[in-house]
């Protein structure tokens, strides 16, 4: 049997109109501590966004998105959060906003393999 570990994970909402409440998933996020593992991915689908708003700023949107992979990655990539440990990253990500791009519920699991987890759960639950 694989060791398995615990992992966190948070679906990344996009909410074009705050003010409506609607929404659809675009990407994910996953961490897991005993691997020191923090990394997300998006899908995008630009037609939901613009049937929930035809005027939505697509590359803001799709900017702010990036910017959830870049704090993830760590480094200068993640700003401010450069220095902050896997753990630390999550929390600041996960933790509930009123923008454009918020995170849904965290979520735990079991998996021998986080990154793989990754995609998996971005082929379930975005694409």
């Amino acid at each position: 049997m694989t060791d398995r570990d615990v992992f966190e994970y948070a679906l990344l909402r996009v909410v074009p109109r705050v003010e409506r409440g609607e929404f659809f998933n675009a990407g994910v996020v996953v961490y897991c501590r005993a691997k020191s593992f923090v990394a997300a991915r998006i899908h995008l689908d630009e037609a939901k966004l613009r049937v929930l708003d035809p005027g939505a700023d697509v590359t803001g949107v799709r900017a702010a998105l990036h910017a959830v992979e870049g704090v993830c990655r760590g480094g200068e990539d993640a700003g401010q959060a450069a220095r902050d440990d896997a753990g630390r990253r999550f929390r600041w990500l996960i933790a509930p906003r009123s923008t454009v791009v918020q995170p849904g519920p965290v979520h735990t699991g079991l998996t021998a393999d986080p990154e793989g987890e990754v995609e998996r759960l971005l082929d379930l639950l975005v694409r």
